[in-house]
Parts: structure tokens; sequence; C-alpha cells
């Protein structure tokens, strides 16, 4: 795991570090609005408006979480593949999601074709992006998945079966929520832009809770937000 990382520029910010990542991280973490977090910030004395969170959000996001993309271990060697419809100004386009046998979020794309071409898109950026090959890849029956699977990693086990992606499918859980509370994404750059901060930054403070005791949970919670100060650079939270 990587430990060392560069923060951010604040400089110009009239605000500081703590309370910028802190912002950033409730809109993210939580499924809140713009201006949820405006008054919560509001009922700790911090004046800033909505639109002010939007910024911090558009300019941190990605930087927080490529940074956490990092530092976390290595991703595993089975991955579930699966995708789902987006509704977007009336025109259905699907996001592609990739997470490994732990639940971790690999990579994810919004493209408006389910096609052999999109699927070979997205296996090509979500190597790109890990520089690994998996062992094995789970996928439902969506015939595209065989066919770019065949020309882009021909050496890899691929098991297609519905019932064998459930792990997939639950993952979209956490982007229907989100897309509920936004009202839907405004455009398929929209919903990129938007999934792909949320996905690292809600799952690192997300661990498989059911699979830990209390105190381990808390000590794990504890070391990621220790984790969060120093790539945000942030002495604490705001």
């Amino acid at each position: 795991m990587k430990t060392n990382s560069i923060a951010p520029a604040y400089k110009g910010y009239r605000f500081p570090p703590e309370i910028i990542s802190h912002a950033v991280w409730v809109y993210f973490r939580f499924s809140l609005s713009f201006r949820d977090v405006e008054e919560l910030l509001a009922q700790r004395g911090i004046v800033v408006s909505y639109e002010t969170v939007r910024q911090w959000c558009l300019t941190f996001g990605q930087t927080y979480a490529n940074a956490l993309r990092r530092r976390r271990p290595r991703c595993g060697d089975k991955w579930h593949l699966d995708e789902v419809f987006l509704s977007i100004r009336g025109k259905k386009h699907s996001l592609w999601r990739a997470i490994d046998q732990d639940g971790n979020v690999l990579d994810i794309l919004v493209q408006s074709r389910r096609n052999k071409k999109a699927a070979k898109r997205f296996f090509r950026k979500l190597l790109k992006g890990l520089l690994s090959v998996p062992r094995v890849i789970i996928t439902d029956k969506l015939k595209s998945y065989g066919a770019a699977k065949r020309e882009i990693l021909p050496s890899v086990e691929h098991r297609q079966h519905k019932g064998l992606n459930n792990r997939a499918e639950n993952s979209h859980q956490p982007t229907r929520l989100r897309e509920k509370k936004m009202r839907r994404f405004k455009s398929a750059k929209h919903a990129q832009r938007f999934l792909s901060a949320f996905g690292p930054i809600a799952g690192h403070f997300q661990p498989r809770r059911h699979r830990l005791r209390a105190g381990k949970y808390r000590a794990l919670l504890q070391d990621r937000f220790q984790t969060w100060n120093e790539l945000t650079g942030a002495t604490r939270v705001a």
C-alpha cells in the first residue's frame, strides 16, 4: 500500500483544508445535497454558500478519490462486472461497474451502449487504471462481455451466470440512492464525474462492518479518518 502523497494545493482559498475536506467528505459520504451541507456548516458557525460547496466538490472530489485509490491495497484477483441502466434526460445510458471479491469498487464507466465496443472500452479503462489482470471475471449473460473478453483478456477464466453476480448487482444500490436524492443525473458527463469520486470516497468509510467486532470496527474507522486527514492536508476534522 502506498502511504506517501502530496496534499492538494489550497492556495487562494479563504477557508482552511479542514473545512473544505470536511464539506467534501460529508457530501460524498452521506446522501445529502449541496444545500444540506451548507446548512450543516452553518450550524457550526461556518457561513458558506451551497455554490461554494459545489465548487469544492468539483475541484477536490476527484483529487481526493484518486489519492484514496493510490493508497488502497492491491485489488483481489476475482472481478465481478455488471451494468445497470441510468435514465438521463429521457435517454437510457449504461453504468458499467467492476468490483473485486471483497466488494471494493475498481472502476466505473457511463456509456450510451451495451455492445461489444462498449464492453471493450470498459475493459481497457479498467486494466489501464489497475495495471493488473484478474484470475477470473464473473458477469451476467450479456453477450458483449464474452465477445470483448475473448479479445482483451483471452487467458482469463470467464464465468457467466446471473446468480453468481449478486455482489456486483448489490453494489449499484448506493448509486440508486444518490441518483434519487439528486433527482437523476443531468448528463452522462455529470454521472461519470460524480460517481468516479463517489465510489472511492464513500467506500473508504464503509468497511464490511457486519464482519467486524465493535472495537475492531472503531479502530479501523479511526485509521481511515487518519488516512483521509493525511491525504487532504487536514490536521483535524472540522
